[in-house]
C-alpha cells in the first residue's frame, strides 16, 4: 500500500495535465503524425470548393482517404478556412480528448466507488505519450477514440440497466459507433461488435444459449445502425464509386495484402508481426510502459479473483488485439481505443503496483529532462548563430527545467511520493519538449511581416519531404501561391536559383549562401533539420548541436522566369 493517491495529488496533476494539453497547441513542432498535413490539405481544398461533399484534394489517391466527419469538423472550426491556424484546427481534438478523459473518470469512479480511482484513471490515460501525440493534432484518432469508448463506458457506468436495456442502449451505442466509423473507418465495427458481444457473453455468465436468446439481436442492431450511419457517406457523396474505390478497396482491403513474403510469415516475424503489434501497443503508454507491464503481471497473478469490471476491461483489450492482428499491416496506433482500458487497470491496481515500474519511468524522465537541459544550455551558450542572444530562453524556461529535474529526483528517492511524482513527471516532460523549442516559435523560426507581404499572391517554391508539407508553409507564408520541390535539393542553391523565380533554399548555420548577382534575399528564418548523417550525429553528441540540428532558410528572388502550370508533378503532391 505504497504511494496512495490523494486529492491533493489529483488536483495538482489535473491542473498540470490541462496546462500541458493546452500549452503549445498551435506549435508546428508539437508531437504529431505526418497525416496532419494531408488532412489539412483536404479541409482547405474542400472549404475552397464551398461544399461539404465531395471531399477535394490535389493529391493522387488521397482524397477519400478517410470518412468526411473529421474534415467537416475542420471546416467548421476554421470557419470554412477563414481562420486558418493550427489552433483552430486542433482545438476540437483536445475537446474530444478531454471528453474521453471525463467519461473515463465517471465510469471508473462509479464501478470502483472511489472518485480518486476514477480521476487517477483519466490522468494516467492523459499521461500516455500516444494520447498526447495523437490526442492534440488535427487527426482522426481523438473523435474515433471518444465515440468508440462511449458505449463501453456506459456499460461500465450503468451496469445492469445498460446490459438489460432492450432498445435504448443498443440504439445509442449504434449511433455512437456510427460516429466513430464516420471519423475513421467502417473496419472498427468488427472489433467494436466483437467486444460488445464478449461483454454480453460475460454478463450472461458465459452462457451461449442465454446470449443468443437475449442479446444477439442487440449486437446485430448496434452493427446495423453503426454501418447505416457510415453508409450516409455513400448516400450524400455525389461520387460514391470513388469512395468505394479509394476508401473501401484502397484504404482498407489493401491492408490484408502480404507486406513481404507471405501473410503467415509476416504474422510471425518482421515489423508487422503480431509480436511487434503487442510491443507497439504497450509502447503507447510511453514513459509508463513498465508501469503498464507491472499492472498486467499483477492482473495475471490475480486472474482467478478478477472483478466483473476488470474482466470486461480485459475483454475489450483482447477483442481489439485479436481483430487488428488479422490485417497484414499491424500498428499499435489501431489499438488507441483500448488505452483508456489499460489506464483504468493501472488506476485500480495503483496502491498494489510495485515501485520498480514507476522508478524506471522516473529515470527515463530524468534522462529526458537532463538531455533537454544540456541541449538547451548548449544552444544558448555556444553562440552558434554568430550573434549573442539570438537563441535565448526566458528565465521561466530555466526555472521550469530546474524545478522539474528536482521534482523527478525527489520521486526517485522518496518511496511514498514516487508514484504520484512519476505521473506528474510525464506531463512535465511534455511541457519540456515544447518549451525547449520555444525560440523557433518566435521571430527566429518565422518570416517577417515585410517578407510575408512582399510574396503575397506570388508563386513560391518550397522544399517538401512529405505529402502536403506545403500546408505548413501556408502558416509561414499566408497569401503566397505555394509549389513544392524535393527537400533533398534544398541546398542546391545554383540549381534552384536557375530554375525558380522565387524559391526557399537552405544552407548550413554559419554559412552564407552564394547567390547570383541578380538574386535577392527576400527573407530569412531558421528551421530544424529532419535527417542527419552518422558524422553529423557524432558531432551533435560532441556538443556541436546548433550547427547540425538546424539550417538557415532563405527566401530568394531570381531573374529566372517559368511557365505555369508545370508539366512535372509537384513534390508536395
Amino acid at each position: 500500500m505504497q504511494g496512495s493517491f490523494t486529492y491533493r495529488n489529483a488536483i495538482f496533476i489535473l491542473l498540470l495535465g490541462v496546462f500541458t494539453y493546452l500549452y503549445g497547441l498551435d506549435s508546428r513542432f508539437a508531437p504529431k503524425n505526418g497525416d496532419e498535413y494531408p488532412y489539412m490539405h483536404i479541409v482547405r481544398m474542400t472549404a475552397d470548393a464551398g461544399a461539404w461533399l465531395p471531399l477535394q484534394s490535389e493529391m493522387d489517391g488521397i482524397k477519400n482517404t478517410k470518412p468526411p466527419l473529421v474534415f467537416w469538423e475542420g471546416i467548421a472550426s476554421t470557419g470554412w478556412g477563414a481562420e486558418w491556424t493550427l489552433l483552430a484546427l486542433r482545438w476540437p481534438s483536445v475537446l474530444y480528448t478531454g471528453l474521453t478523459a471525463l467519461f473515463l473518470f465517471l465510469a471508473v469512479a462509479r464501478f470502483s466507488g472511489k472518485k480518486q480511482t476514477g480521476l487517477l484513471a483519466a490522468l494516467v490515460w492523459l499521461s500516455f505519450f500516444a494520447t498526447y501525440r495523437y490526442g492534440r493534432p488535427f487527426l482522426t484518432d481523438p473523435p474515433t477514440v471518444f465515440w468508440l469508448s462511449l458505449p463501453f463506458f456506459a456499460l461500465l457506468y450503468w451496469g445492469r440497466a445498460a446490459f438489460e436495456s432492450k432498445l435504448l442502449f443498443p440504439v445509442l451505442a449504434g449511433a455512437s459507433f456510427g460516429m466513430a466509423l464516420l471519423s475513421k473507418s467502417f473496419a472498427y465495427m468488427v472489433p467494436a461488435a466483437f467486444a460488445i458481444g464478449l461483454f454480453y457473453w460475460r454478463w450472461r455468465e458465459w452462457s451461449i444459449p442465454r446470449i443468443v436468446l437475449q442479446d444477439l439481436y442487440k449486437v446485430l442492431l448496434i452493427a446495423v445502425l453503426a454501418l447505416g450511419t457510415f453508409a450516409l457517406w455513400f448516400v450524400l457523396d455525389p461520387f460514391p464509386e470513388a469512395v468505394w474505390k479509394e476508401f473501401v478497396l484502397g484504404e482498407n482491403a489493401g491492408k490484408f495484402e502480404a507486406r513481404s513474403s507471405s501473410y503467415f510469415l509476416d504474422l510471425l516475424r518482421g515489423g508487422d508481426s503480431i509480436w511487434m503489434l503487442a510491443l507497439t501497443t504497450l509502447a503507447n503508454a510511453g514513459l509508463f510502459i513498465f508501469v503498464l507491464i507491472s499492472a498486467l503481471i499483477l492482473c495475471w497473478r490475480e486472474r482467478r479473483f478478477l472483478s466483473l469490471e476488470e474482466t470486461l476491461l480485459l475483454l475489450l483489450i483482447l477483442a481489439f488485439f485479436i481483430v487488428f492482428s488479422l490485417p497484414s499491416q499491424r500498428s499499435g496506433r489501431y489499438l488507441l481505443p483500448v488505452m483508456p482500458a489499460f489506464a483504468a487497470l493501472i488506476a485500480m491496481y495503483w496502491d498494489r503496483l510495485p515501485l520498480w515500474g514507476f522508478r524506471i519511468a522516473l529515470i527515463l524522465q530524468l534522462v529526458l529532462l537532463s538531455t533537454l537541459t544540456w541541449v538547451g544550455s548548449n544552444l544558448q551558450l555556444s553562440n552558434f548563430l554568430g550573434q549573442p542572444g539570438i537563441w535565448n530562453y526566458s528565465p521561466w524556461h530555466w526555472g521550469f527545467m530546474v524545478a522539474a529535474i528536482i521534482l523527478v529526483m525527489l520521486g526517485i528517492f522518496n518511496r511514498e511520493r514516487s508514484k504520484a511524482i512519476a505521473l506528474a513527471g510525464c506531463f512535465l516532460c511534455y511541457c519540456a519538449l515544447t518549451t525547449s523549442l520555444s525560440p523557433l516559435e518566435g521571430s527566429l523560426g518565422r518570416y517577417s511581416q515585410v517578407t510575408i507581404q512582399s510574396v503575397a499572391g506570388k508563386d513560391v517554391w518550397v522544399p517538401c519531404d512529405y505529402r502536403a508539407k506545403d500546408e505548413e508553409y501556408r502558416l509561414l507564408l499566408p497569401g503566397a501561391i505555394l509549389h513544392g520541390y524535393l527537400a533533398k535539393d534544398a541546398n542546391q542553391i545554383q540549381l534552384l536559383s536557375s530554375t525558380y523565380p522565387l524559391v526557399a533554399i537552405q544552407s548550413p548555420v554559419g554559412e552564407e549562401p552564394t547567390l547570383c548577382e541578380s538574386c535577392k534575399i527576400e527573407g530569412k528564418r531558421m528551421e530544424m533539420r529532419a535527417r542527419h548523417s552518422n558524422a553529423e550525429i557524432q558531432a551533435i553528441l560532441r556538443g556541436h548541436i546548433g550547427e547540425h540540428l538546424f539550417v538557415n532558410e532563405y527566401l530568394i528572388s531570381t531573374p529566372t522566369t517559368i511557365a505555369l502550370p508545370l508539366m512535372s508533378k509537384d513534390a508536395c503532391r
